[in-house]
Order: structure tokens, then C-alpha cells, then sequence
């Protein structure tokens, strides 16, 4: 029973790790970034942009919203970093995108508020060194070629707001609003190209051929989620089943002893059980007997591993926070996240459950089948 505890409790903290990181992936990640980006190299005129705007809802889709992106550099405090910049409409993003409410204001009307405005992450502000108010230095390498020599383009820009999202954006990524965009990255009235959400994340095609239909496939591109996420989700998934089967094998040692403790009560219980035969017991009976005792002591273990387990589980992000932040380690600092997210799904502790039972009912079989097959005249000969 206590390997049974202790094997299913493992299975049952592991799968709800993997089961957190493919919601956090899903719910917060996919929520942040764009499900799918049409964009040209040579931009997308107003004209068009407008058009197709006007011209929504798109089967498929929920909202789109023009941008602008570059890549910077971005200069405070006598500190410098590289960054991602998206020039964004304040009115149309929230519709692409859960990262206003990230804010602290938890919208980007605040971009409107200065006319070079920006908001950063919160990673990325702390690198820096500024907070709300102060001013950054957003450097373009491209510039202009003077007699003093190659002078790179560069604006400066006032702090109005920042986002954490806890996830990978809040280290390089931030926003501005698509005037101050078209003004930096000298655009005129173009943009890059139209971002747009998914009603569901895996009906891509239907999306892909609205955009296409509607921006024509001369010199646009569309491209989802898949090829920069893709790769990570499928991952996650690959793993969650790995981890799974190769952990059930901790569960078949755990009713491996399950039939070696039956095996022992047999022999310590062969003298009762051949009373019994000799009453009158049929082989079924003590079949049905042997198999209720493992099957009794099966259930206990699993039932107290699952809830061991899931009590663990619950309780594991607070006490992985409390010990980063009292050894002052930042061990999640590597993954898309910055913390450590864990979900508990009934549906999981079902199948782990199911897969504890049978193999445990399996290894009662054989213990119930030996005693069964004992003879009451060589078991009672010397008594």
C-alpha cells in the first residue's frame, strides 16, 4: 500500500506539472501573442487596411489590428538592451490580444496620453532601470550617412505605463502606439501587416483563406501560431504521454510488491485456507477471496496517493516560490514562464486511477490463483 501511495502520488504531481505549463502555454502565452500575422515586406496601404477591417467578422477569426514591429535598442539610466517593438492601434489590439490586462492600468489608453509614448515590460524596464515617467532612448540601426559618418535613427520616449504577463515577452518585447510607430520607422501611412486572434487555435485554414481573400497573395504573408509555438506545444504533449507511460512502470513495481505481499499472507494463511477447503470452499471462493484483499488494499493506496498527491500538487508552486525567493534562485528563468504553474485535472487522476486498478487487479490474480490450487491434505498432514 505505501509503494502504491507513493508511485501514484509521483504520477499524479508529475502529470499536473506538464498539465500547467500546456495551460500556461495555451491560456497565457497564446493569449498574449497573435494566433495569426498576415504582413508584406513592402507593407500594406491604409487604403487596404481599412478595407479590410471594415469588411469584418471573418469566419474563423475574433479581431484583427494593424502593427508595426522592429527590432531596437533601447537606452536608460546608462544601460542599453535590445528589444521588440510593436506599434500597435490602442482601440483595435485589446481585440488580438489579452496583454492590456497585464498592464497596470489593465488597457493601453495610456499610449494616447504622450504622443511618444511606450509601455515595456516589466523584465525589461527593471534591466533598464526606469519605471513610469522616465524616458527611454529607442535606437533604430538604420540611419543616415553624414560627412561625420553613419548616424543611427533614434527618438526618445516616455514611460506611460508596463506590463507583466510573467512570460518570456516581459524581457524584450514593447509597445507603442501605430502613429508614433509610423513616425519612427518612417512608414507614411503603411503598416507591416494585420494581427489577428483564432475563435479556436487548431482551425487555421479557414482563417489563412480569409486573409488571403481578403488582401490578395501578391506580396503577403500569413503565418500562425504553429510555426513559431508549434514546435513547444507538440512538445509539451510528446511529453505529458512520456512521462505518463514511463511513470506507470513506478506504479507496476508498486503492485510487483503487491503480489509478493499476497504471496506472503498465502503462505502465512495456508493452514485457514485449507480449514476452509475442507469445509467445503470451492477454488472460486477463495479466488474471489484473495482478490478482495488486493483489490481492498489497491483502492487504499490509491485513493490516499491520489489525494496526497493532488494535496501536494496545489501546495507545490507556493512552496517553489517561497524557497526561490529565500535561496534567491531563479531556476524558471529558462522556460517561457517565470513561474511554476501546476493543474490538477480530474480527467487525469481518472485515467491514472483506472491504470493503478488494473494493474493492481492483475497482480492479484496469481497470489489468489496459487491459493486456490492448495491441497488440504498436504497443507494439514502435520497438524
Amino acid at each position: 500500500m505505501g509503494g502504491l501511495i507513493l508511485s501514484v502520488a509521483v504520477l499524479v504531481v508529475v502529470v499536473s506539472i506538464i498539465n500547467g505549463f500546456e495551460r500556461e502555454l495555451r491560456e497565457r502565452v497564446m493569449g498574449v501573442l497573435p494566433h495569426i500575422v498576415a504582413e508584406s515586406d513592402s507593407g500594406l496601404s491604409r487604403s487596404s487596411v481599412d478595407r479590410v477591417l471594415q469588411a469584418q467578422p471573418y469566419p474563423g477569426l475574433v479581431g484583427l489590428a494593424p502593427y508595426i514591429r522592429g527590432t531596437v535598442l533601447l537606452a536608460a539610466q546608462g544601460k542599453i538592451h535590445g528589444a521588440e517593438v510593436t506599434a500597435v492601434d490602442p482601440e483595435s489590439y485589446p481585440q488580438v490580444t489579452d496583454l492590456p490586462r497585464y498592464t497596470h492600468g489593465g488597457e493601453l489608453s495610456s499610449l494616447n496620453q504622450e504622443r511618444y509614448g511606450i509601455i515595456l515590460g516589466a523584465r525589461l524596464a527593471a534591466k533598464l532601470g526606469v519605471q513610469p515617467g522616465d524616458n527611454v532612448l529607442v535606437i533604430l540601426p538604420l540611419g543616415s550617412v553624414t560627412p561625420a559618418g553613419a548616424i543611427p535613427r533614434q527618438r526618445r520616449f516616455t514611460v506611460v505605463d508596463l506590463f507583466s504577463s510573467q512570460s518570456q515577452i516581459d524581457g524584450h518585447n514593447a509597445l507603442i502606439s501605430l502613429n508614433a510607430g509610423q513616425r519612427l520607422f518612417r512608414m507614411g501611412t503603411k503598416v507591416h501587416g494585420l494581427q489577428g486572434r483564432l475563435n479556436n487555435l487548431f482551425e487555421l485554414e479557414v482563417a489563412r483563406t480569409e486573409l488571403y481573400r481578403a488582401l490578395g497573395r501578391d506580396n503577403v504573408r500569413v503565418r500562425s501560431w504553429v510555426r513559431t509555438q508549434g514546435n513547444l506545444y507538440e512538445a509539451i504533449a510528446v511529453q505529458k504521454v512520456t512521462m505518463f507511460v514511463l511513470l506507470s512502470f513506478l506504479v507496476a513495481v508498486a503492485a510487483f510488491n503487491l503480489v509478493s505481499g499476497l504471496m506472503m499472507i498465502v503462505e502465512q494463511r495456508k493452514n485457514d485456507v485449507a480449514v476452509l477447503r475442507t469445509l467445503g470452499a470451492a477454488s472460486g471462493t477463495i479466488i474471489r477471496l484473495f482478490c478482495a484483499l488486493g483489490l481492498f488494499l489497491a483502492v487504499s493506496g490509491i485513493v490516499m496517493g491520489i489525494l496526497s498527491g493532488a494535496a501536494f500538487a496545489l501546495a507545490l508552486p507556493v512552496v517553489f516560490n517561497y524557497a526561490s525567493q529565500a535561496l534567491e534562485l531563479n531556476i524558471m528563468s529558462q522556460y517561457f514562464i517565470g513561474y511554476l504553474p501546476v493543474d490538477v485535472r480530474m480527467i487525469d487522476l481518472a485515467w491514472i486511477a483506472a491504470a493503478a486498478l488494473g494493474l493492481s487487479l492483475m497482480a492479484t490474480i496469481y497470489p489468489a490463483w496459487q491459493a486456490s490450487r492448495l491441497l488440504p491434505s498436504r497443507v494439514l498432514a502435520h497438524e
